[in-house]
């Protein structure tokens, strides 16, 4: 299980992945970050991060009209959004490293 507290300092890394790959809106960037297995995300972890991201120029918001009901906010990923993703890749993968080293060493050790 993945608690909230291990999702706090990954999750803006993780939504900017999400933007890059395709412009989205909020609960659908909900719903694939459910589909990679974070579990049930609410919007209301979801846009606090958005508005965040967009006030550091991150990502960048559009208006676009929705099938139904109002227009919905869709967000790209802005140049500094993408170094910013590339940074935070770098960084996972190094303390991903560190992290199964240590788990490795603990179970040879059993």
């Amino acid at each position: 299980m993945i608690t909230s507290q291990m999702l706090k300092g990954i999750l803006e890394g993780c939504i900017l992945a999400v933007i890059s790959q395709k412009e989205s809106y909020g609960y659908e960037i909900s719903q694939k970050l459910s589909e990679y297995g974070f579990g049930s995300i609410s919007e209301g972890t979801i846009y606090p991060l958005l508005l965040r991201l967009e006030k550091n120029s991150r990502i960048i918001p559009a208006y676009r009209q929705s099938g139904s009901g109002p227009p919905r906010k869709y967000y790209s990923i802005t140049p500094q959004g993408a170094a910013e993703l590339e940074s935070f890749i770098s960084g996972y993968r190094e303390l991903s490293s560190a992290v199964d080293r240590l788990f490795s060493e603990m179970e040879a050790e059993k």
